[in-house]
């Protein structure tokens, strides 16, 4: 019977898989920050932002670019999502080594307290969500995705002219190489774990 409860208790509860996530894996959700319908318009895709999972002693944390960068346990992080609802992704036919999965680690603990880049460029001063995640794997020599420079995203909605608008004004870096949560999530290196 008390095996039967601790059944039911962990596949009730949203977090009870949590051991099924590994280091280094990406995660996905659909923000409920302002500028995150301009962000699923321009990318075509249902995620707005993403954030890589790492345990630290024994409990999963998301590694993420918001104001700062910084980190914070799993659970805090579904929650603030819209539903809650989230998707992880993770390398197809290798796991990381050691080796990789310390070095990505470093390089996330480095980018710690910078600033969010609310102009998506590409420079290592400060960093968005997608940029960071793509640079982390990026440091142990693996693309994820080919960055696209601003023009190619779908630009016209007036979302995303606001948005562009705002932070921008009439100086549009149309050539600005970005990544976004999509592209990540469509990598032909990733598989989705759930």
């Amino acid at each position: 019977m008390r095996i039967l409860l601790l059944f039911f208790s962990i596949i009730s509860s949203p977090f009870g898989f949590s051991q099924s996530f590994q280091d280094g894996d990406l995660i996905f959700q659909h923000s409920v920050s302002v500028q995150s319908t301009a962000v699923q318009l321009a990318t075509s895709s249902y995620y707005s932002h993403c954030g890589i999972i790492f345990y630290l002693n024994g409990e999963p944390y998301v590694f993420e670019a918001i104001e700062p960068v910084g980190v914070r346990t799993l659970e805090d992080w579904i929650n603030s999502g819209e539903d809650q609802n989230y998707a992880v992704y993770r390398l197809k036919n290798r796991s990381l080594n050691a080796t990789e999965l310390s070095t990505m680690k470093s390089y996330l603990k480095n980018q710690l307290d910078k600033h969010y880049d609310l102009g998506f460029n590409w420079s290592d001063k400060e960093m968005y969500c997608s940029e960071l995640a793509y640079k982390t794997y990026k440091a142990i020599g693996i693309e994820l995705c080919s960055p696209k420079a601003l023009r190619d995203f779908n630009l016209e909605s007036p979302q995303v002219r606001k948005i562009m608008q705002q932070r921008y004004g009439s100086q549009i870096p149309y050539d600005e190489p970005m990544v976004s949560p999509g592209q990540l999530s469509d990598s032909k290196l990733l598989y989705k774990v759930n």
